[in-house]
């Protein structure tokens, strides 16, 4: 199954979903891995909020929604898969949102505020400015919740990350550019999703970076690539500072 993979990812993604379309069940189940970030993200564009991959039920039907696209896509229509895949997510998580009005409203918070007579200009963008900053309090945590469990894959810990994390900034800045190195890189890329850790060997030859320095920051390179392949809006603006 890896070795399928590893090919797959040398093809177009219009090229695998054509294979999917020919009942290829590997490369489906690869790309429904791999684009989970993106899906999410599409999700939550019609959502307004932070989703979930583990406990929204938005995401499931997003998920479905990209698998139906795969099958639906028609590459002579001039769009591209994952415009295609976009649009289709967005019109299920529409349908889903029309259908269970107990879950999600409709109702902005502007039309909430004016049904319960709150006339003060001042009240109301008090009353707003609060609500956005629990809202935006809620997705942070989610993400941090989601952040963690993702380190649990990788054995890795939020106590880990305190104790190994460069003190310097050029020691960071290089730490994080081999994460760069490691995301960026397909066949590199592939070894650490499988794997699950950094493959030191290969990358000695590719970063001015002794084994040694590698090995000591090995931890800390692996979050970053972490947040680097996940959807993480708030860690990745945390760490937009540092030259992410």
């Amino acid at each position: 199954m890896i070795e399928s993979q590893a090919s797959s990812v040398l093809l177009t993604i219009e090229e695998q979903v054509e294979l999917v379309k020919h009942g290829d069940s590997e490369i489906e189940n690869y790309l429904l891995k791999i684009y989970q970030p993106f899906i999410a993200k599409c999700v939550s564009e019609v959502c307004k909020r932070y989703i979930s991959r583990t406990k929204d039920d938005e995401f499931s039907i997003g998920l479905m929604a990209f698998n139906e696209a795969m099958y639906a896509y028609m590459p002579g229509k001039g769009s591209t898969f994952l415009t295609f895949a976009r649009l289709v997510i967005k019109r299920k998580i529409i349908d889903y949102i029309r259908k269970e009005k107990n879950k999600i409203k409709a109702t902005s918070l502007d039309e909430l505020l004016q049904r319960d007579q709150i006339e003060n200009p001042l009240e109301v963008s008090a009353a707003k400015a609060k609500y956005e900053y629990e809202l935006d309090q809620s997705h942070r945590r989610e993400e941090i919740k989601e952040f963690s469990m993702k380190l649990k894959e990788f054995k890795l810990s939020f106590d880990d990350l305190t104790r190994v994390s460069p003190k310097h900034k050029d020691a960071r800045e290089s730490a994080i550019n081999v994460a760069k190195i490691l995301f960026n890189d397909v066949k590199l890329k592939e070894y650490v999703l499988t794997k699950k850790k950094v493959p030191i060997k290969s990358l000695v030859n590719l970063v001015d970076v002794s084994k040694k320095t590698l090995e000591r920051n090995r931890k800390f390179i692996l979050a970053i690539f972490i947040i680097l392949n996940e959807d993480y809006v708030y860690l990745k603006e945390y760490l937009r500072g540092i030259d992410l």
